[in-house]
């Protein structure tokens, strides 16, 4: 895998921090790495984003964005209100492939869900993702609802034939419920692909150095870590 898709099922789900851990995973695996966030929304001119978050947990990446927009709404609806330019699944594809030129391994952070607009044509990060045919991971939340949205996701990808590389829970509750504990088993299935980490909650508030040391405990040998789905999914069966 040279280039892999963030996205998730919702927003706040954990896109970044997940990103960040991959990256420092990876990073640690001897890898080169380059996150590329394809439209950031919410944040002014002189203000990080999240690829600078990433950096800032992850280390020595390289931080990239296609464009930023002020308000924080949809990709299409920032640019239109901003007076600006959309960022166009095109260019988040060329961008990327530049970036694995000379990169071992590009990160392409999406905004919101698999479908969020970019543009007024309907361009979405699934339309890059097939452009560059690359992999991609779904972030997911760990709580009751979360089996609809990554089902809904999982079978969006498979029907524009795009590789469901597997899902991370972005944020896993210190004391998870019955519907998180239940979801473990049921987010394989109804994803038809491997969970493949699981980030315990406030992991993004760890120092840098903590973050980057305990990072591959949270990610599966796919994702370059130790984490192992088997024993977790036993740990926490109801």
């Amino acid at each position: 895998m040279t280039v892999v898709v963030i996205t998730g099922t919702g927003t706040e789900v954990g896109k970044t921090v997940v990103t960040a851990a991959v990256a420092a995973s990876a990073l640690a695996a001897g890898r080169s790495v380059a996150v590329l966030k394809a439209a950031q929304t919410g944040v002014a001119p002189d203000e990080p984003g999240d690829a600078q978050e990433v950096a800032r947990l992850a280390g020595a990446v390289t931080a990239v964005e296609v464009d930023r927009y002020p308000e924080p709404l949809a990709p299409a609806t920032a640019a239109r209100r901003a007076g600006r330019a959309p960022v166009r699944p095109d260019q988040v594809a060329e961008t990327a492939a530049k970036l694995a030129t000379e990169h071992d391994l590009v990160l392409v952070e999406g905004a919101g869900g698999l479908l969020v607009r970019y543009d007024a044509a309907g361009g979405t990060l699934a339309d890059a993702a097939a452009l560059l045919r690359a992999p991609v991971l779904v972030v997911a939340a760990a709580g009751l609802g979360t089996l609809n949205t990554t089902e809904l996701t999982a079978r969006e990808l498979g029907s524009r034939g795009i590789e469901l590389l597997g899902v991370v829970i972005g944020s896993w509750p210190e004391q998870p419920d019955l519907a998180a504990r239940c979801n473990v088993a049921d987010l394989p299935d109804v994803a038809a692909a491997p969970l493949l980490g699981a980030l315990p909650a406030g992991a993004s508030g760890l120092a840098p150095a903590a973050f980057r040391a305990t990072a591959p405990r949270w990610l599966a040998p796919r994702l370059h870590g130790t984490w192992d789905a088997e024993t977790f999914t036993v740990r926490q069966s109801p």
